[in-house]
């Protein structure tokens, strides 16, 4: 770090990644910060600032090699190991050098980490938070793959809340035979897709075969608005249906004949006598709703959006995106696969490509669309402008 970057965070003030201290705060407090922005972002703990004003203070050559060797021996005893670099930073402070050592803290890759007294924190805002609840703890071994939500088992199901003929027509289409052909019943069949296990269905096979997924899980739907004018605030809508409801594939085809029915379909270069076209590319709408439901949060016990607005549409997503993968990244195709038996499935019940094409396919078919990998409110969400009245 040079000294302009280091004057430029100093200015800046603290922050979800940045955090100052005039002295090495006690083993447990620096062990916490460390262990939260390991399970966070990352970032940076400068010792010898000031932590309310931003004054430098500095550091003598004695303090510096005692903290170093502290630290050091904290980031030993994180679990798993977190590995933190240290550098001193040299400052003319009105002609007078202060010394302030850095502390560098990578986000993790095997989260979620804890204290040696298996405590897990996690950074809000520029402070720390104290990790209880179950779920958010699992998100965070989803976050390194220790964990998928689909796998997963949804407590209190049986064979019986999976609907037989869905599944079986699944299974044909997958292995070009059916269960019965293979000389399986439809509990081993279930078993080898690995949609039953001890006895629990996964939450992937009860989201695409289930009888009735949101008896189960209410949250998994799509609520769909079309409100009049651009404000989600405005209490009037044109358009407000009971949330949907169904399988993965149910959802997908509710959500496309919500948008057929809002939008308009307007004539461009074509003849009168010619069926209008929708005003936002059918095929990237295609693409981008089996997007948000195949590769959602489902750690997030929250439904996927729809809005319709005057001038533009909204799709969102519960979840940011995993791990460092960022806009950029799936603007050209180099997906990480959050929910693999989703992905399975998808393949052989909808009109799904996977192997990250979809995304370059809609953004082929519709080039202005706006997308917000929203990290503080945990959303991912896509902006589509709909045409001047008019055109």
């Amino acid at each position: 770090m040079n000294t302009s970057e280091f004057l430029d965070i100093i200015s800046t003030g603290e922050t979800s990644t940045v955090q100052f201290k005039e002295e090495l705060p006690h083993k447990d407090s620096i062990t916490q910060e460390i262990v939260a922005m390991s399970n966070s972002l990352g970032g940076i703990i400068l010792i010898g600032i000031r932590d309310v004003t931003g004054e430098i203070i500095g550091l003598i050559s004695e303090q510096i090699e005692e903290y170093d060797r502290i630290i050091s021996q904290i980031a030993d005893n994180i679990k798993p190991v977190v590995y933190v670099n240290t550098e001193v930073i040299k400052i003319d402070v009105d002609n007078s050098i202060k010394n302030v050592l850095v502390i560098h803290v990578k986000e993790g890759i095997n989260k979620p980490y804890k204290t040696a007294k298996g405590e897990i924190y996690v950074k809000q805002g520029s402070n720390k938070r104290l990790l209880t609840d179950n779920f958010e703890i699992m998100r965070l071994f989803q976050s390194s793959a220790n964990l998928l939500a689909d796998e997963m088992e949804v407590y209190g199901t049986s064979i019986d809340d999976i609907n037989k003929d869905v599944f079986a027509d699944y299974f044909k289409k997958d292995f070009g035979f059916t269960y019965q052909e293979k000389g399986l019943t439809f509990e081993e069949a279930l078993k080898a897709k690995r949609i039953l296990h001890n006895g629990h269905i996964s939450l992937a096979g009860l989201l695409f075969f289930g009888n009735d997924p949101q008896s189960i899980k209410p949250a998994f739907t799509i609520k769909a608005i079309s409100f009049i004018g651009n404000d989600i605030s405005n209490n009037q809508y044109r358009n407000k249906p009971a949330d949907f409801r169904g399988t993965i594939p149910k959802l997908f085809e509710e959500a496309i004949c919500f948008f057929k029915s809002n939008l308009k379909h307007l004539q461009y270069e074509q003849g009168f006598n010619s069926i209008g076209r929708l005003e936002i590319s059918e095929i990237a709408l295609i693409e981008l709703i089996q997007n948000a439901l195949i590769h959602r949060d489902y750690f997030k016990n929250s439904p996927i959006r729809i809005l319709i607005f005057d001038n533009r549409i909204e799709i969102i997503s519960p979840g940011k995106l995993p791990n460092s993968l960022t806009v950029e990244d799936i603007k050209y195709g180099n997906p990480i696969i959050r929910n693999n038996q989703l992905v399975s499935f998808a393949q052989h019940t909808m009109p799904f490509s996977g192997l990250g094409t979809g995304i370059r396919r809609a953004i082929k078919e519709q080039p202005n669309i706006e997308w917000v990998n929203d990290i503080e409110g945990e959303q991912f969400i896509v902006k589509i402008p709909r045409p001047p009245t008019g055109i």
